[in-house]
C-alpha cells in the first residue's frame, strides 16, 4: 500500500460532519429520519435563529441563520428542536477518539470537523480505502453521515470535502486543481467570508480563477498578507501542517512511532513507551504545559488501532510520570500481538499559568482550613 502514498509529500484528510446538531438529534430519536428537522435558539419565540438544519430541511429553503418564522414560511412542516450542546460536545468527542483509531495525527477544528495526517497510516490501506472506512465507521457506531475530502495538504482537504455532501469522497490533486477549484465562486473559497468576496467582486474577482489571475501587489493592498496567503493557497499550496496541539480547546501533546518490523517483545516496547515518554515532556516543556490524561496509541501487525485513555487526578508533565500510567495502558490493554505503531498522548493539556489551584480530592483532608 506505500506505493500509494507519496514519496515527500503528506496526504491530508478533512473529515466534516453533515449537518451535525440535526444528525446528532436524528441519531437520537430515529422517527426524525427523512424529515425536515431545524435546530434553533429559542424555538418558542417566532425571532428564534436557525442553527442548522437537515437536509430535507435544506431542499425547502431553509437555511443555517435564517429567523424561524421565516423558515417555517419555507417549510411549514418543519420540526424545530433547541440546541443540546451538552449532549453535542459529548458525541463530537467519541468522534475524535473514533479518529484517532486511524492516525495519532488528528487536529481538530471545530466540534464538527478535522483534519488527519494519514501520511503514515499506509498499513491501513490506501488513502480511499481509509477514508471509506472512517465514513463508515462514523455511520455504524454513531449513525452519523459525514463527508470527506483527500489532498496533499489542509486548505485543499477542505475545499475537497465540501465538493459532495452528504456523504461524498472527495480527491482534489495540485494537477486538478485549475479543472476543479478554479471555477468555482469567490465565496466559496475556504478562508473567504462574504465581506472579503463583496470586496473582491469590486475588483472584478468573481472565481477563484480571478483570483489566481490577479496581481499580488493589488491583493496585498486589498487584503494586507492575507491577500498573498489567499492567492497562493488559490494555486494549490498550503504547508501548513496537521497540528493536533494547535486546537485550545481540544489541546493535547503527543508522539508517536512506527516500527519498521512488528514487535511482540515486551521489553521492546517499554523502551518505546519510554523513548516517547521524553519525547512528550520535551514538548510539553516547550510550551509550559501539564496535562491530566494519558492517551495510549497501539496499531497492531493486521491494521487494527485502538486508543485507549486515563484521566488522572492530577497534572503531569515530567517523563517518569507519563511513562507509569502508558506501562499501565499498556499492561492492560495489549493483547500479545505484534505492534506496528505506538503513541503517547497527554490530553487536556493546559498552560502552566492557566491553572488555578485545586484541592486534590484524595488529600482535602490534609489542607489547612
Amino acid at each position: 500500500m506505500k506505493s500509494w502514498y507519496p514519496k515527500n509529500g503528506r496526504v491530508i484528510l478533512h473529515v466534516d460532519m453533515n449537518s451535525f446538531y440535526a444528525s446528532v438529534e436524528i441519531a437520537d430519536n430515529p422517527q426524525l429520519k427523512g424529515k425536515p428537522l431545524a435546530i434553533a435558539g429559542n424555538p418558542d419565540e417566532r425571532k428564534g435563529i436557525v442553527v442548522t438544519s437537515s437536509y430535507e430541511a435544506r431542499s425547502k429553503g431553509v437555511k443555517t441563520t435564517m429567523s424561524l418564522w421565516e423558515a417555517k414560511k419555507h417549510c411549514p412542516q418543519l420540526i424545530v428542536k433547541r440546541p443540546n450542546f451538552d449532549r453535542y460536545r459529548e458525541v463530537s468527542n467519541q468522534i475524535f477518539r473514533i479518529l484517532e483509531d486511524y492516525t495519532p495525527y488528528v487536529e481538530p477544528v471545530s466540534i464538527d470537523e478535522a483534519f488527519l495526517d494519514i501520511t503514515d497510516s499506509y498499513d491501513l490501506g490506501n488513502p480511499l480505502d481509509i477514508a471509506d472506512a472512517i465514513q463508515q465507521h462514523l455511520a455504524n457506531d454513531l449513525h452519523l453521515p459525514c463527508s470527506i475530502g483527500i489532498a496533499p495538504n489542509k486548505f485543499l482537504a477542505k475545499m475537497a470535502s465540501d465538493m459532495k455532501k452528504p456523504n461524498g469522497i472527495t480527491i482534489l490533486r495540485k494537477r486538478d486543481v485549475s479543472s476543479k477549484l478554479w471555477p468555482l465562486p469567490i465565496e466559496e473559497m475556504y478562508g473567504i467570508g462574504n465581506k472579503t468576496a463583496e470586496k473582491l467582486k469590486k475588483y472584478q474577482i468573481e472565481t477563484i480563477e480571478d483570483l489566481v489571475e490577479t496581481d499580488t501587489v493589488l491583493l496585498k493592498g486589498l487584503l494586507g498578507v492575507n491577500g498573498e496567503r489567499l492567492k497562493t493557497r488559490a494555486l494549490g499550496e498550503d504547508p501548513r501542517p496537521v497540528d493536533p496541539e494547535s486546537a485550545s480547546s481540544f489541546k493535547s501533546i503527543g508522539s508517536s512511532q512506527t516500527f519498521p518490523v512488528d514487535v511482540s517483545d515486551y521489553e521492546q516496547l517499554l523502551g518505546q513507551l519510554r523513548v516517547l515518554s521524553e519525547s512528550v515532556e520535551k514538548r510539553l516543556h516547550r510550551k509550559s504545559a501539564v496535562g491530566d490524561t494519558i492517551q495510549l496509541t497501539i496499531r497492531y501487525s493486521d491494521r487494527k488501532t485502538i486508543t485507549r485513555r486515563m484521566r488522572l487526578n492530577q497534572y503531569v508533565e515530567k517523563a517518569s510520570d507519563i511513562l507509569f500510567y502508558s506501562e499501565q495502558l499498556l499492561e492492560e490493554h495489549w493483547n500479545a500481538d505484534p505492534v506496528r505503531l505506538l503513541g503517547i498522548t497527554v490530553q487536556n493539556a493546559v498552560k502552566k499559568e492557566d491553572i488555578t489551584y485545586q484541592l486534590d480530592l484524595f488529600h482535602y483532608l490534609d489542607e489547612p482550613n
